[in-house]
């Protein structure tokens, strides 16, 4: 079985690329076995969703101290 740090880096890389098989299967033991986990992966897909529909909330802005002296 997963560790819980292993079951939150494999809900962030599922964000970013499909899960092997093997992947998603031990995923998705651990989420029907850790309540926190789960409520981990509703917040990645919130944030994944909010992600997608509104992009400029996501932005933030690199300006350097010389970029702000001008």
């Amino acid at each position: 079985m997963l560790m819980c740090r292993e079951a939150t880096r494999l809900m962030s890389l599922k964000q970013d690329r499909s899960l092997t098989l093997r992947e998603r299967a031990a995923l998705r033991f651990h989420l029907s076995m850790c309540g926190a986990c789960r409520a981990c992966a509703r917040q990645f897909d919130l944030l994944h969703t909010i992600g997608e529909h509104h992009p400029a909330a996501l932005q933030t802005s690199h300006t350097s101290d010389d970029d702000q002296r001008h």
